[in-house]
């Protein structure tokens, strides 16, 4: 593309898919496991296959090709390994609802031809989240895609199965576990979003067999008493130990339960004294297993009462909950009600309320596997960063308890377990056994329950490699350099992946582990559907192109901060692309057509050359060490500073006169074209379309991951300082011109008073374009004060400018005035609003927040508007 040809404005829907067409043509993103360099790699937490793509993937991805792309410019051979999730529950439902709209069951058609239907779907229809990845930006080694029920990750999976049962590490028992009775699946912990919810503590009296004493007990689901095997006081209780080892009667049913004393009991909730429900509470199941108490369900699969529930058998629970408080009320046994916020927990996928149920499930026995994984990070074998959130870590796996990794649902990893129909013996093998390894057996069934989906996702950095096979790829990319992931899967995957991966390669998964914060709304507040607050990320690149929006998501990305994002965030920083174009276009524009030319000759530089060259090296510093250290944020805002600002702003503006100077304009272009070229390489990590777009005008055939990042070992510190001291100068001019409204197109005199002699050569070496940059028509040096002018005091100088004649001070301080008084009016208002104490009661916290910041902006108005208005009083 010659110089004229370039375009006024960039539209990034024209150039993007373009340019990752090409990435993906040459193969750009593909790791070598044959290479020499040093290895980086990152796993992908790998998204649902149902999923589309949402802030959080937005973000998560985002940062994680930023590291990629920032160390292969560094000269590590990358691999960022792609891939998705089955998404058990998930999956299943969606292809459920498929077959309902056909008015088809998965019954009907049975296990074998609904799984096929799930992979016709998958082929079909799922994983377009990431196409959607693409769009973003995403390096990732696109050919080594892998999906958790492929045939290499199946096998994975059945090898760490069969391993950990042949070890007595997974067993078949009945545990408590979390039950949707709408999936009609347990689910993990993870699987259950809890939520704030208004309920009610129901006061019960239980009387005492012997004494006949009434214990009154305090319960949020008085349905569950049905299931009720005894009742638990602390011991260290004055008010209830004489009764430890009495019997109470319950209510309704009239079952006789021995009364047990344990310290877990909580003397200070309720009545202090707990009925036991060992089928339907994990705290009440731990218990139960502790005194011997019996484990009565009384509640099927559907959450309906079962034969255990006396004459409520066949009514839904919350209905039976009704009847059970009605009749408690009829036997004068309920004391009281009373409204009780407390946390429900609701499956993730049908929001049903889950029930806690007794069930045979399968296990495995965790806590050999947590010791391990719990040395690893106080070890520093892995880092957390943030570091807060190993506190939060070593909590969940102290108290860590046997995972329940069965799911009652088709669509899975089925669990290789074969049930001899002649001896009852489980069988459990890498292959399908054809006979009962115990008696011979023929008569084998296998088990019908899959694996929960995180027991697969647990495999992932070394599945993903190859293992159980020992290849190349896992020599050269395990363990993985770092994981970037949200907070709310830092126990639930991450914690397993260190275990499996302590266990299975001997080493930990991966070296680092980066928490990120959410993305909240601007108010922040959690987007979701229901408040209507949800931001779509592709709706954001359609419209301002994925580099603003990546760059957005870098600035707001401080550790232990969560993002609050806007569109009008975006839309600075697409302002912030725009700049980047015109700036390079500029130096296009400028340069001879075969723009080749060269490097800057260092024996020709200007001192303003020398001092963007020294900022350039202290921002290609800054920005990586900022990435190593995963500040984000500080380190998109020090290529945004440097390059808005001090190349932009100043440089160019600076070198301006010397563009337009045949004479000089070889110099000056080389060194702005050096530090174009390099400022667009910091900037790839961040704006990875942008920075290769304008790259690939200057070389058409060139490729910014091939380049190198920036190693820059020169310094010029002297001409630093004399460049800082004209910026000051000039700026310092340019704020009483701002202060006292005098137009930009206005001729003024500036005075500077200084005994400083570095100073005065700073000025004499660049008067010509202090002059221009200030709007001067004169600029002379002065070692008294001059009188009816506005004074601006700097480390090492005062500027004067005379105002006479050039700012009409009485009209001046007139429109201060008017500006004044609205300033004044929404001080008092807000502030009135802040000293009511029923507004503040009353009031949404948010609300609150703004109008906070309202006050505090219209203080510092007045501060402002006070200030200027005295310094021309003075002048009068």
């Amino acid at each position: 593309m010659s110089n004229h040809e370039l375009p006024t404005r960039i539209k990034p829907n024209e150039y993007e898919k373009k340019i990752y067409d090409e990435w993906l043509e040459k193969n750009i993103f593909h790791a070598d496991e044959n290479s020499s360099k040093p290895p980086y790699s990152i796993v992908i937490p790998p998204p649902n296959v149902t999923g589309s793509l949402h802030m959080g993937h937005a973000l998560n991805n985002t940062l994680q090709d930023i590291l990629i792309r920032f160390y292969k410019l560094n000269g590590y051979e990358t691999l960022w390994m792609p891939g998705t999730d089955h998404a058990g529950i998930a999956t299943q439902n969606v292809v459920e609802k498929q077959l309902a709209e056909k008015n088809i069951s998965r019954h009907e058609i049975g296990r074998e031809k609904f799984i096929e239907k799930v992979w016709q779907w998958r082929e079909e229809s799922g994983g377009q989240i990431i196409n959607q990845l693409k769009r973003l930006g995403a390096s990732c080694d696109w050919e080594r895609e892998r999906f958790t029920m492929d045939k290499g990750l199946s096998r994975a999976v059945r090898k760490v199965f069969v391993t950990l049962y042949n070890e007595g590490l997974i067993y078949r028992s009945n545990y408590i576990i979390n039950w949707c009775p709408r999936c009609h699946t347990a689910l993990s912990d993870l699987e259950v979003e809890h939520e704030e919810k208004e309920g009610a503590l129901y006061y019960i009296n239980y009387d005492v067999k012997e004494t006949g004493e009434k214990l009154l007990i305090a319960t949020t689901r008085p349905e569950t008493m049905l299931g009720d095997s005894g009742v638990a006081v602390n011991p260290n209780d004055e008010r209830y130990s004489h009764l430890i080892g009495k019997t109470a009667i319950l209510p309704i049913i009239g079952r006789e339960m021995p009364i047990v004393g344990d310290e877990y009991v909580d003397m200070e909730f309720g009545t202090g004294a707990l009925k036991i429900t060992p089928a339907h509470d994990p705290n009440d199941f731990d218990i139960g297993r502790k005194h011997g108490l019996k484990e009565i369900n009384m509640m099927d699969d559907s959450g309906y009462i079962n034969e255990n529930g006396s004459v409520y058998k066949g009514k839904e629970r919350f209905e039976a909950r009704k009847e059970i408080v009605s009749e408690l009320e009829k036997q004068n046994r309920l004391v009281k009600k009373e409204k009780h916020i407390h946390s429900i927990g609701h499956c993730y996928r049908c929001k049903t309320v889950v029930e806690p149920r007794i069930s045979m499930q399968w296990f495995v026995k965790v806590h050999p596997l947590a010791e391990k994984a719990i040395e690893v990070v106080k070890n520093n074998e892995i880092k957390i960063v943030p570091e807060n959130w190993e506190k939060t870590y070593y909590e969940w796996m102290y108290n860590i308890r046997d995972w329940c990794i069965s799911r009652q649902i088709w669509w899975g990893h089925r669990i290789p377990a074969f049930y001899c129909e002649s001896c009852g013996h489980i069988n459990v093998a890498m292959e399908d056994p054809s006979q009962c390894e115990k008696c011979s057996s023929t008569e084998l069934s296998q088990e019908t329950d899959v694996l929960d989906t995180w027991f697969s996702s647990a495999l992932w950095p070394f599945s993903t490699m190859g293992w159980p096979e020992k290849t190349k790829t896992l020599e050269k990319f395990y363990p993985t350099s770092c994981l970037v992931t949200g907070f709310d899967i830092l126990f639930f995957w991450v914690a397993r992946m260190i275990m499996m991966g302590t266990k299975f390669m001997n080493d930990v998964p991966f070296r680092e582990v980066y928490i990120h914060a959410l993305v909240r709304d601007e108010d922040g507040q959690k987007m979701s559907k229901s408040k209507g607050n949800v931001i779509d990320p592709l709706t954001v690149i359609d419209e301002y192109g994925a580099d603003a929006f990546r760059f957005t998501l870098a600035a707001l990305a401080a550790q232990g901060r969560d993002i609050k994002l806007s569109k009008e965030r975006v839309e600075g920083y697409r302002n912030f692309v725009n700049k980047i174009w015109n700036a390079s276009r500029f130096i296009l524009m400028n340069m001879p057509s075969d723009y080749n030319i060269g490097e800057p000759d260092f024996s020709k530089l200007e001192a303003e050359d020398k001092w963007i060259l020294h900022q350039l090296k202290i921002t290609a510093d800054n920005v990586s060490s900022n990435i190593k250290t995963y500040d984000f944020n500080e380190a998109a805002g020090e290529i945004y500073k440097f390059f808005w600002h001090t190349f932009c702003d100043w440089y160019l503006e600076l070198i301006k006169n010397r563009i337009f100077d045949k004479e000089k304009k070889e110099p000056a272009l080389k060194a702005a074209f050096f530090i174009l070229k390099n400022s667009l390489i910091i900037l790839h990590p961040f704006m990875p379309f942008v920075t290769e777009y304008i790259y690939k005008m200057i070389d058409d055939n060139a490729n910014l991951l091939n380049m190198d990042f920036p190693a820059l070992n020169f310094s010029f510190d002297t001409e630093n300082s004399e460049i800082e001291t004209v910026i000051s100068i000039i700026s310092s001019i340019r704020n009483i011109r701002g202060e006292y409204n005098i137009p930009p197109k206005s001729m003024i005199k500036a005075y500077i008073k200084t005994g400083d002699k570095k100073i005065i050569n700073a000025v004499k070496n660049n008067e010509k374009n202090i002059k221009k940059l200030s709007r001067l028509e004169l600029l002379e040096f002065t070692d008294k004060e001059i009188e009816k002018s506005a004074t601006n005091v700097s480390s090492g100088f005062i500027i004067y400018v005379p105002i006479e004649g050039i700012v009409d001070i009485a009209e001046e301080i007139a429109r201060l005035q008017k500006d004044r008084k609205s300033a004044l009016k929404d001080y008092e208002l807000y502030g009135k609003k802040l000293k009511n104490e029923n507004y503040l009661e009353k009031a949404p916290r948010e609300v609150i927040r703004k109008d906070t910041e309202k006050f505090e902006k219209s203080r510092e108005v007045l501060s402002k508007i006070d200030e200027s208005i005295k310094r021309l009083e003075e002048l009068c």
